[in-house]
This record gives structure tokens, C-alpha cells and sequence, in this order.
């Protein structure tokens, strides 16, 4: 965790993914705020002039569709907030729509779901829609597609999707809006002093404690949850910032590589596959599979698929295609993968050789290309 350092100055980025919270698109009333909008707009649009491609990726469908409808407090129940979403996908869209074209710019609607990132095709054929979009100079719009998201494998909050976004159309920065002014060193709410951690080199459990909870009511997501986004799209080898919406020039200013604009996130060298960085961060891990020396250098240095020898024991029930931790012998989780086999089968067969088991069974329990190592 690196605290109170200044921001690089960057690069011009050539492609940028803008993502807006719903605390910062919603009016008190909760509808639509056009004039917040408005604003972000009024950046995009200037963005675009100067020859960046940007995408923006927003929240607000829900609120926006429970505010149309006037029945008073938010729903909880997946039914009905799948329904209001498709109530107010529309309205939301329209005013992107409408402060775009008072711009010259054209808005165009992507709704997006989990498994367009993890089945390869889908992924591909995402990738091309919304890389065609910005070569025609259109601003592309993206939110979950929560009319129709099966509530087992949904992102969760639009942070979450905003990272994989960036990954997906190689963004050099991702920009994550939100109603406080970036990662602070303390909850201000509990009246401490709390300052601004400006740049992070490594997203560490401390910097995961300070950042706590959810936030708003009127959003899934909160500082958590843009710290997970974070980690997602720094393995991507984007740069990350979060900003406040409010500031005037927020953007352009994250952009530029601004002192003070928010917190920076250092993005890593190494840019792991879409599907890979799915499983890492937003398929939650079922059980536990712990390995013994041998098995967790060969995971680790020669990046080898999980056999059934090296495994000491197995933690929870799980079942084939569920995602599980990977555990050295001393305890700590060192990768995550997708499992082939239940967790029944995987402790029956601990320890033994491939030769040892049934006949046409495949002796990976994780496959090197489900397996991420996310801890050394």
C-alpha cells in the first residue's frame, strides 16, 4: 500500500473508459440527473474533438425506472429490479442520447452480460462491435444487461463491468466517477481524519480493509467495489483512477495525470487473458483445494494444470465447473481456477498418480488455462 505519493504525469491516452456511479447520475428525486450528465458529456464531447476514443459505461437504469414508477422505497427482489431496469434502460439512454447530440456526437447502446467475457466467442464478437463503434466515432454507452442477467452470474455493480470493458477495447485508462474524491485513508463517516491516498503501486488485505463496505443505497457498488474494479484493470494493464464526478474537468485532469485529480492506480505489466481475469475477480470461489510444496511450484513456475497428486485436501463442497482457491501447504491461497471434477472425487483421489485413475477420466482437476495464480 503506497500512500500520499503524487500521480505520474501519463501519456495522452488514445482510448478511455469513463464509468459514472449511480449516486452521481441520480437527482435527489431519483430520476435521472440530466444536468450531471450533462456535464460528463460536455468532457466526453471535448474528448472526442481532441481525437480520444471513449467509452462510457453508466448506472442509474434502476433508480431511474423505480423513480418512473413512483412506488416508494427501492426494491430488493431480482424479479423486480430486472423489470425496472428494462423501465429504465430507455429513459437513462435518451438523456445520454440527447446531451451527446447537442454536442455533435452520437450515442450507441451496448447492454452487456457475463458471459460475453467468459465464452470466447461472445467475448469476440463484443470486442468488435464496440471497437467498430469508436472507428465510426460513435461514444458507445455500456451497461449490464439487467433486464435479462441470470441473477447467478451477474457482475454485481457496473465497477466490476467498467474493468472488464477497459480490457476488453484495451483502454490505457479506466476512470471510475464516484461522490467522494478517491480512496481516503479513512471512513470519513466515522469522523476520523481521512486523506487522500493518491497513488497505489500494490492493491494489498490493508488497502482492501481501509477501503470497507458497500456504499449508497442507490448503488450495488462502493469503495470496495472500485477497489476490486481496480485490481481487475490494473492486471489488465490499464492505469485506473477514482475521481470525484463533481470536480470540474475530472476527467480530462485523470487523464492528464494530474496531482491531486483522485487516487492512481499503477497498472501491471503483465495483462492476463479476459478469461482469466473473469475467474481471478468475479466468479466467487466455492471451496478450497490445498496442495502440497511440489504441486504449487509447478502452478506457479511452470504455470502446469492441477493433478491429483499434489493435492493434501479439500475445504467446502463443490461441484465441476465451480471455481475454487488454490492452497499451499502452509495455508495461503495462492491461485483460483475452474474445477473439473466435485469435491468428492478431488478428495477421494488426493495423492494418487493420473495412472492410478479411472479409466477415461481426465486427470486435470484444474486446467492450466482455468488456473490463475494470484499470489506468489
Amino acid at each position: 500500500m503506497t500512500t500520499q505519493r503524487p500521480a505520474d504525469v501519463v501519456k495522452r491516452a488514445a482510448r478511455v473508459v469513463v464509468k459514472i456511479g449511480s449516486t452521481s447520475v441520480t437527482a435527489p428525486d431519483g430520476d435521472v440527473d440530466a444536468s450531471a450528465i450533462s456535464r460528463l458529456c460536455d468532457e466526453v464531447a471535448a474528448l472526442r474533438d481532441a481525437g480520444l476514443q471513449v467509452v462510457i459505461v453508466t448506472s442509474g437504469a434502476i433508480s431511474s425506472g423505480w423513480q418512473a414508477m413512483g412506488r416508494g422505497p427501492r426494491p430488493t427482489d431480482m424479479a423486480t429490479l430486472q423489470a425496472v431496469a428494462a423501465v429504465g434502460q430507455h429513459r437513462l439512454m435518451r438523456v445520454y442520447a440527447d446531451a451527446l447530440g447537442d454536442r455533435g456526437h452520437i450515442a450507441g447502446q451496448v447492454l452487456l452480460a457475463p458471459l460475453d467475457f467468459v465464452h470466447r466467442q461472445q467475448y469476440l464478437h463484443a470486442r468488435q462491435t464496440l471497437t467498430r463503434l469508436l472507428e465510426l466515432g460513435v461514444v458507445p454507452v455500456v451497461n449490464e444487461n439487467d433486464a435479462t442477467s441470470d441473477d447467478e452470474i451477474r457482475f454485481g455493480d457496473n465497477d466490476r463491468l467498467a474493468a472488464l470493458v477497459a480490457h476488453l477495447v484495451s483502454a490505457d485508462t479506466l476512470v471510475l466517477l464516484t461522490d467522494t474524491p478517491g480512496l481516503l485513508s479513512a471512513d470519513p463517516r466515522l469522523g476520523t481524519d481521512a486523506s487522500l491516498i493518491e497513488e497505489v503501486v500494490e492493491i494489498d488485505h490493508e488497502l482492501e480493509r481501509v477501503a470497507g463496505g458497500t456504499g449508497s443505497v442507490l448503488g450495488s457498488g462502493g469503495m470496495a467495489s472500485k477497489l476490486a474494479a481496480a485490481k481487475m484493470a490494473t492486471w489488465s494493464g490499464v492505469r485506473v483512477v477514482i475521481a470525484d464526478a463533481s470536480r470540474p474537468g475530472v476527467v480530462r485532469s485523470a487523464i492528464d495525470g494530474q496531482p491531486g485529480v483522485g487516487t492512481v492506480f499503477r497498472p501491471k505489466a503483465r495483462r492476463l487473458p479476459a478469461r482469466k481475469l473473469w475467474i481471478a475477480f468475479a466468479v466467487g470461489a466455492i471451496g478450497t483445494v490445498t496442495v502440497d510444496a511440489g504441486a504449487r511450484s509447478a502452478l506457479v513456475e511452470r504455470e502446469a494444470s492441477l493433478l491429483p497428486a499434489g493435492v493434501l485436501g479439500v475445504k467446502g463442497r463443490f461441484y465441476a465447473d465451480d471455481a475454487v482457491e488454490i492452497a499451499g501447504p502452509d495455508g495461503k491461497v495462492f491461485a483460483k481456477g475452474i474445477v473439473r471434477h466435485d469435491s468428492v472425487q478431488v478428495a477421494s483421489w488426493a495423492g494418487r498418480h493420473s495412472s492410478d485413475l479411472p479409466e477415461g477420466v481426465a486427470p486435470e482437476l484444474v486446467h492450466r488455462d482455468d488456473l490463475v495464480v494470484i499470489a506468489i
